[in-house]
């Protein structure tokens, strides 16, 4: 079983930064890797950034250049670095992991960016 609890999120002017975070039940090294997703009002959940150990990052072309996904493994918490917010970045975030081919989801925390 895996539990992964977010958190960071809030409500930022546009231009502003928020740094999530997302804690993990246990050794991350557990996973091949974790991501981020955000699903906006109306919208589908879209993949924002997946982190896969040993190898490179992957950004939405959304996010690319203002977002940074990274990890402390030490703590088991993989971190969302997001700057120059914008508004259409506003949606609840979160933290995602598969594991023995099950997927773990957190409960999501909200980001709001104001213009």
């Amino acid at each position: 079983q895996v539990q992964l609890v977010e958190s960071g999120g809030g409500l930022v002017q546009a231009g502003g930064s928020l740094r999530l975070s997302c804690a993990a039940s246990g050794s991350i090294f557990r996973f091949n890797g974790m991501g981020w997703y955000r699903r906006a009002p109306g919208k589908q959940r879209e993949s924002v950034a997946t982190i896969t150990w040993g190898a490179s990052a992957n950004y939405a072309d959304s996010v690319k250049g203002r977002f940074t996904i990274s990890s402390d493994n030490a703590k088991n918490t993989l971190y969302l670095q997001m700057n120059s917010l914008k508004p259409e970045d506003t949606a609840v975030y979160y933290c995602h992991t598969l594991h023995n081919r099950a997927d773990y989801w957190g409960q999501g925390t909200q980001v709001t960016v104001s213009s």
